[in-house]
């Protein structure tokens, strides 16, 4: 089986999409079915505004239909909401080929953070791009249960993996920072709510990794902390293996990658009770999840790392494609199959 997936994510941006559809193309082989992309390479592109570290393509419906003839899919599947994502939807419906979309960022909550824009109304739009699709792909239950009662329809379960061989306990401590070491992976932008972490009283050290809008500024205010930029492969695993905690600020998050990667380093969790941090550490004993940070930082310190370990071993990204193509497989039909309908 052949898969187009149309994304407007895609490297060199670092963040949890991206990494899914790689593992998921890397994963594919040998599950009988190989993903090719449609990705802003195929395009012009322009800095998204307020966001200069994302460009966004200048994709026309007319040029994504040549690269869907070109590539001749068995099934299309829409990733993003952006300019890629919205002409291939257009494509697709307009020439009746059956798709799929998946829920990975709570847009209208980034957007209201940034501007003010109700999110009923980002609901709203994003409602109407989803529900065209013949399944929506989410995350976790957390995810399907809130975008359910917000009028989404055909929700199906797409969860996340880990690459264990990666991210592991390591002996090595290449972080020669003053102890316990208080580790925050991601994006460096105004919707994690990194702040709130680095205003949080704490012993020892506090440790950023990543990018982002927010961060010179947050460099300026807060000198104590350790900002390291981006870091990737042996580098990124070395230094989740260096710290003691890792603290997950983020309220808007779908799901979170790096929390698995923390957990198979070793690493418990420290976040507050909210999608995501629910969903991956539950009640497995692996993190702390608590609406006062100070208390779920420290509380964490106390966590066995072997149990953090096992825990994340029950995520794998083999599962994770698996389940993504058996969503497909139970939606798919022949791409000139009338679709079957627009929801408002």
């Amino acid at each position: 089986m052949r898969v187009l997936i149309a994304t407007d994510a895609w490297r060199p941006q670092v963040n949890g999409v991206v990494r899914s559809l790689e593992h998921l193309a890397r994963e594919a082989p040998a599950l009988d079915a190989e993903i090719h992309f449609l990705t802003p390479d195929a395009f012009r592109t322009m800095p998204m505004p307020t966001y200069k570290e994302i460009r966004l393509a200048l994709a026309m419906p007319w040029h994504v239909r040549r690269i869907i003839d070109q590539v001749k899919p068995d099934f299309i599947h829409i990733a993003t909401e952006g300019p890629i994502g919205l002409s291939a939807r257009h494509v697709c419906l307009a020439d009746k080929h059956t798709f799929t979309t998946s829920y990975h960022t709570r847009f209208p909550e980034y957007i209201a953070a940034r501007a003010p824009v109700p999110e009923r109304w980002s609901y709203a739009a994003i409602r109407r791009f989803h529900n065209a699709g013949a399944a929506t792909m989410v995350s976790s239950p957390t995810l399907e249960s809130d975008l359910a009662a917000r009028g989404f329809r055909n929700l199906v379960r797409w969860s996340r993996g880990v690459d264990a061989h990666v991210f592991y306990p390591r002996a090595e401590k290449p972080l020669n920072f003053p102890g316990p070491v208080f580790l925050y992976v991601g994006r460096v932008s105004v919707e994690k709510n990194i702040e709130t972490f680095l205003a949080t009283d704490l012993p020892g050290s506090k440790v950023i990794v990543g990018d982002g809008p927010a961060r010179a500024q947050l460099a300026a205010r807060y000198p104590d902390a350790h900002f390291l930029g981006v870091k990737t492969g042996e580098e990124l695993a070395a230094v989740y293996a260096s710290a003691d905690v890792f603290v997950f600020p983020s309220v808007t998050d779908t799901f979170g990658i790096v929390l698995l990667e923390a957990l198979a380093s070793g690493l418990p969790i420290a976040a507050f009770p909210v999608m995501g941090p629910v969903d991956v550490v539950g009640d497995s004993g692996t993190g702390v999840l608590d609406k006062d940070l100070r208390t779920a930082a420290l509380a964490a310190l106390d966590i066995p790392r072997d149990l953090c370990r096992a825990h994340a071993l029950t995520f794998s990204w083999e599962a994770s494609a698996r389940q993504f193509l058996d969503n497909i497989r139970r939606v798919q039909s022949p791409l000139n199959a009338v679709v079957t309908g627009i929801a408002a």
